[in-house]
């Protein structure tokens, strides 16, 4: 069982493809660097006590930023401490990764990148920043 993300923005490893060249120069404009990023999204993710969602968001402003929602929340939602639009989201409830990974978020997290389609999150941002 391959790591989970909803909002159908993962797919087979093989055709995941890479972020664009628009995105991947947001992701080096705010974070340094793609390990950077990678490396806060992680912290995020293990940070969240319980269940709930990591999330990499545009926004208002057109930057990107990590945020974490619990439970059932969102980073559109009023409650939401961080708003943006979401265009990459990671499910944080047991049930996403607890058959391969039991209770090494950490694991999952890491893990989790290998799915991540970055042709879709692409997409994402740019409509985004529209």
């Amino acid at each position: 069982m391959e790591p989970q993300l909803l909002l159908g923005n993962h797919g087979p490893p093989a055709q995941t493809g890479t972020p664009s060249p628009d995105l991947a120069a947001a992701i080096e404009a705010q974070f340094g660097s793609m390990d950077r990023f990678k490396a806060a999204f992680r912290a995020a993710g293990t940070a969240r006590f319980g269940s709930g969602w990591v999330w990499l968001i545009v926004g208002s402003d057109g930057r990107l930023a990590i945020s974490s929602t619990a439970n059932q929340d969102n980073p559109q939602m009023d409650v939401a401490e961080v708003k943006g639009v979401p265009i990459l989201g990671n499910d944080l409830w047991e049930h996403a990764y607890y058959l391969k990974y039991q209770n090494r978020r950490a694991d999952y997290l890491d893990g989790w990148w290998q799915v991540v389609n970055w042709n879709v999150v692409s997409e994402r941002f740019a409509a985004a920043k529209r």
